[in-house]
């Protein structure tokens, strides 16, 4: 955060002696720097965070990211999700709802979804609660290393409205497995705070029978 504080101050002090061509020059190249250090760091920040965080405008990272060739955020995540789903197999990447950017099978995960207006209810702009659910449920099922994978049971808890625009943030951990089944605890957060959290009870099925035995798969 130096660099970003030393940055800031270069370009929003008018008496300073680097505000000349070569000092704008230099402010130039350390915002590229930076920028590029920050996405290295953490490839899903927006471009509004990003703005934030070097105290710049919106307009003005979209530029410098165009000039070096820097994909959008949506861009970012997508490119890490093909990577990361090259694993799972308990589910296609089209049914999978927001983005996989982390998983280690049958331990961790970590899903990301941009909200939109699409997804909202039309009067009151409040994202419908089934793509919350569904991108924590498609989350713990990617986490289970079987073919073929069900949901049980969920004990689900909504924490607040979401708006479009959201960045949601889900992790998902397995915290404990007996047999085929698998317990799997997930939150979901913005950068307002958790807005939802659930318990999921899944079976992995391999074997002769796959789905028909969905109901053996649970009992016990």
């Amino acid at each position: 955060m130096q660099g970003a504080s030393r940055l800031k101050e270069e370009l929003t002090n008018p008496s300073n002696p680097q505000r000349s061509t070569s000092g704008v020059k230099r402010s130039r190249e350390l915002r590229h720097a930076l920028l590029q250090r920050k996405i290295q760091d953490n490839p899903f920040l927006t471009d509004s965070e990003i703005a934030s965080i070097l105290g710049v405008s919106i307009h003005t990272v979209r530029l410098d990211r165009l000039a070096l060739g820097i994909p959008d955020s949506r861009e970012r995540t997508r490119m890490v999700a093909e990577k990361v789903f090259s694993t799972v197999r308990s589910i296609r990447s089209e049914e999978v709802v927001g983005e996989l950017v982390d998983v280690v099978l049958g331990k961790s995960g970590v899903s990301i979804l941009e909200t939109t207006q699409d997804m909202t209810l039309e009067r009151t702009g409040v994202v419908r609660g089934h793509y919350i659910f569904a991108q924590a449920d498609s989350l713990a099922m990617a986490l289970v290393d079987s073919d073929v994978v069900l949901t049980g049971l969920a004990n689900i808890k909504f924490k607040r409205p979401v708006k479009a625009g959201e960045k949601l943030i889900c992790k998902a951990e397995v915290i404990r497995k007996k047999g085929n089944k698998y317990v799997v605890l997930a939150t979901t957060r913005s950068t307002s705070g958790q807005v939802f959290r659930g318990k999921f009870v899944l079976a992995s099925l391999e074997d002769s029978a796959g789905v028909g035995s969905a109901k053996e798969g649970f009992s016990g």
